[in-house]
């Protein structure tokens, strides 16, 4: 008999089992780390008792589905996970999160559910667009294999004199130059909310980041041009959060060399892959970057809205 409770902070682990679970379907090998799960559960932006949706036969659970608003009027963004063999519970988590988000978006123009699914998802795809879900967006998770070659810290690129990479745990107010700069480099990007700086931190779980494996690029007399935010937090590979360069100052080698600082970097802590993930239809050329460099699909995922008319 299928039963739903809101999650606790207690569930936790339940969950993080759930969703290794579910990807060893989808990609092959578990990576989903217990912090990320701690991290959703004690989001700002969550109330549990009414975003959240444990669904059990039994003991056992089978679905799992959380709700939250940090992206600005009118866009509720959502996760929703659940075992191939349960889509009755599946439906039953869909439905609690629409009609949840149309509350939690009551009267804002344009207001829609967002979810992010893996291209083969546990979750059935008749059953999704069903109730009226369409994809508007597909991103990857590529990969690079650090242990195919050595990985030297780079050179400064020809033409780029004077580049420098400082990292953000000295300057005090370093982090938040590093805040400004993501906010610049990806206000065009799809999907891009700009928040400010406190709120920033809650939505990427900063508050504890280790700022020495985020660095500044600066060039003579232009100043700060670009930001490389990395993360060492994940079980599977080290985490190449944000790569950004300053519109002004694309098309110079810039992105490319944080990208190889990073992986020189990650290679040197032992870490045996980097990752990051890129939007397949990124007009700024990232995904062709990330590519030259040879870095690889690990999986991919697309990008489900609903309309909340």
């Amino acid at each position: 008999m299928l039963t739903v409770r809101p999650a606790g902070p207690g569930d936790a682990g339940d969950i993080c089992a759930l969703l290794n679970t579910i990807d060893r379907i989808e990609i092959g090998r578990p990576e989903t780390d217990l912090r990320t799960v701690e991290a959703d559960l004690h989001h700002p932006d969550v109330d549990l008792a009414t975003d959240s949706w444990l669904a059990f036969d039994g003991g056992r659970l089978v679905a799992y589905a959380l709700v939250w608003t940090d992206s600005g009027p009118g866009r509720v963004d959502s996760d929703h996970y659940v075992l191939p063999d349960r889509q009755d519970a599946g439906a039953r988590l869909l439905e609690l999160m629409e009609a949840r988000a149309r509350q939690m978006a009551a009267g804002a123009p344009g207001a829609r559910l967002r979810l992010q699914l893996n291209v083969r998802p546990t979750l059935d795809l008749d059953l999704i667009t069903g109730y009226g879900w369409h994809p508007v967006r597909r991103y990857q998770v590529m990969t690079l294999d650090l242990t195919a070659a050595p990985w030297p810290v780079p050179a400064v690129p020809a033409g780029l004199s004077g580049l420098v990479l400082r990292d953000c745990a000295a300057d005090p107010a370093d982090p938040r130059r590093a805040h400004a700069l993501v906010e610049d480099t990806f206000a065009a990007h799809f999907g891009h909310v700009e928040r400010p700086y406190e709120a920033w931190l809650d939505h990427l779980d900063a508050r504890d980041l280790d700022w020495s494996l985020v660095w500044i690029a600066s060039l003579p007399a232009l100043g700060d041009v670009g930001i490389l935010l990395t993360r060492d937090d994940r079980t599977s590979m080290g985490w190449l959060s944000h790569i950004g360069v300053r519109a002004d100052q694309r098309g110079r080698g810039i992105g490319g060399h944080l990208l190889r600082h990073g992986t020189a970097v990650y290679a040197a802590r032992g870490r045996d892959t980097v990752g990051l993930g890129v939007d397949t239809a990124n007009e700024s050329g990232a995904l062709g970057l990330y590519e030259r460099h040879g870095m690889g699909v690990h999986f991919a995922v697309d990008t489900w809205e609903l309309p909340l008319r």
